[in-house]
């Protein structure tokens, strides 16, 4: 059993956190959209409402206490960028981002 974060709980970061939850790990979500963590309460140990853009938010985590971070902000890249950064100089152990990015 694992200690996983998820933030951001868009299609990906949703089926990430149902797949997850079906292997007995302790998870905690977090999203800016309150109604984004309703429907997956059930499955969580914990969820917070809050922009994780907002360093202090991050610190508000206890990011070192999770073995996993996953990071789903698909639709901002430059905030999935931030938010990749700051919770690896608090002291993530181990993190994994995804974002979309439209290239013309």
């Amino acid at each position: 059993m694992k200690s996983i974060l998820i933030i951001g709980l868009g299609r990906f970061g949703t089926h990430l956190c149902q797949d997850l939850a079906k292997l007995d790990n302790e998870i905690m979500i977090v999203d800016k959209d309150e109604a984004s963590l309703e429907d997956l309460l059930p499955l969580v140990v914990s969820a917070k409402i809050g922009d994780c853009t907002n360093e202090a938010v991050l610190k508000s985590l206890g990011i070192g206490n999770f073995d996993i971070c996953f990071i789903c902000i698909g639709n901002n890249f430059q905030n999935s960028l931030e938010v990749t950064s700051l919770i690896k100089e608090i002291g993530a152990k181990y993190v994994v981002s995804k974002a979309n990015r439209n290239i013309r």
